[in-house]
């Protein structure tokens, strides 16, 4: 189910090393996180790029945690990255009918949103505003 899901979101597949490396900076900031929503949160963001990596064939990838962890984990990482799929979705048709964005990044970051802009060869200014006046209806994502 978790590679169908992953296969359903179509993220790049990147060799070993950068997947490895995504596991560890995810794995820092949920050891930094205060508060149990954002602390839960970045398990999630743990979970996901885990089993992204799995998902792109590394197999040999160790998690990092516990197996509680990794279902707590998974419990909040189906919904967010969806949602966020989604979310670009949408926010892909807004601009053009035929712009299909497949991201998963939060879309509050608007510094994200400009290297997303320019990935889809889409001008930024116009990618920020959309996004920010779909937001605004998406209240989940706050």
């Amino acid at each position: 189910m978790i590679n169908y899901w992953h296969s359903i979101l179509d993220m790049p597949k990147r060799d070993f090393e950068w997947h490895k490396a995504d596991v560890s900076d995810e794995l820092i900031e949920f050891k930094e996180a205060k508060g149990l929503m954002n602390k839960w949160s970045e398990l999630s963001d743990v979970v996901y790029t885990y089993t992204r990596a799995r998902w792109s064939g590394h197999k040999t990838i160790k998690y990092p945690l516990g197996k509680i962890s990794f279902v707590v984990g998974l419990l909040y990482m189906f919904p967010k990255y969806t949602l966020r799929w989604r979310f670009y979705r949408v926010l892909g048709k807004k601009i053009g009918k035929n712009v299909k964005i497949t991201e998963v990044r939060n879309p509050k970051k608007i510094e994200k949103l400009k290297v997303i802009a320019l990935k889809y060869n889409l001008d930024p200014e116009e990618l920020a505003e959309e996004a920010e006046q779909l937001m605004k209806r998406w209240f989940f994502l706050k």
